[in-house]
């Protein structure tokens, strides 16, 4: 019996190594759900919502081809930079194009991460970063955007690609939105995951946003927006961000019923959003 049981717990533990080197592997499946529901197959366009775009296919350093959307008008002196959660595609997202097209009467830019929609490659933090830096060397090589004021807009983990363009870019920011952004990968892993709470070293896709955000621009205006019962991100993440920033010009605004998806609709939103503009862009 005592043998039978040595090798029953040789094979559990055999079964647990293997099903945590499985999760390392395949932790980028996790953490760039790109592949769910179809997003990979169809991409909506912004001519449906009877806008003006043209489609822009970006090289990145390593050679990567990502797509974006283009929508400029000509009116406009501020250009919005969407930075897209971790889900769905670029097309999910443009209802709220549209709306930022025409009640702030902006330009926006949006793009797909390597890996989503019909960009190519596999994402990663690494590569999304690289995506980000491509993405800043066309918009301040082009005549038409380079005389744009440019506001970051990142939500999740958007949020997390903003603060790294903020700290990098910050020369040519105007200003930063973020909704529902994390300190870190790993710090996300206990909420969501508790089981794995004590793996979380593994996790190699890091986006340490709470290290990089201490080190921005302290004249760059920000606005936190922050659902407070946000299922996936805990909202102390947003509060901790909000401490970190070094800017003189933040601000933070919570939603008692905001969920982690679910804030951008709460009453109030957009008006705090056009109050932050009004007083900065």
């Amino acid at each position: 019996m005592f043998r039978i049981f040595k090798v029953l717990l040789g094979g559990a533990a055999s079964a647990a190594g293997l099903s945590l080197l499985a999760l390392y592997a395949l932790q980028n499946r996790l953490v760039y759900p790109s592949w769910a529901q179809g997003a990979r197959k169809y991409v909506d366009t912004p001519d449906n919502y009877g806008l003006p775009y043209v489609e822009r296919h970006l090289k990145t350093t390593d050679r990567v081809e990502i797509r974006a959307f283009d929508i400029r008008r000509e009116d406009s002196n501020v250009t919005w930079l969407i930075l897209c959660p971790n889900a769905g595609n670029i097309g999910y997202f443009l209802p709220v194009v549209e709306l930022i097209y025409r009640r702030f009467n902006a330009s926006v830019f949006i793009y797909s991460y390597r890996g989503y929609g019909f960009s190519q490659g596999s994402p990663s933090e690494k590569g999304l970063k690289q995506d980000a830096d491509a993405v800043m060397a066309f918009l301040q090589q082009d005549s038409f955007y380079k005389t744009q004021k440019l506001l970051l807009y990142g939500r999740s983990l958007g949020g997390a690609n903003a603060i790294y363009i903020a700290g990098n870019y910050s020369h040519a920011c105007d200003g930063v939105i973020l909704e529902n952004t994390f300190l870190s990968i790993p710090k996300v892993i206990p909420h969501i995951f508790p089981w794995l709470a004590r793996f979380s070293f593994l996790c190699h896709e890091r986006w340490n946003s709470e290290s990089e955000i201490e080190h921005v621009d302290p004249t760059l205006p920000w606005l936190f927006l922050s659902g407070k019962k946000d299922e996936i991100v805990p909202p102390k993440h947003m509060e901790r961000l909000y401490k970190l920033c070094p800017s003189e010009k933040k601000s933070i605004v919570e939603f008692p019923n905001g969920c982690h998806n679910d804030t951008i609709v709460q009453e109030g939103y957009w008006d705090k959003v056009e109050e932050f503009v009004r007083k900065y862009m």
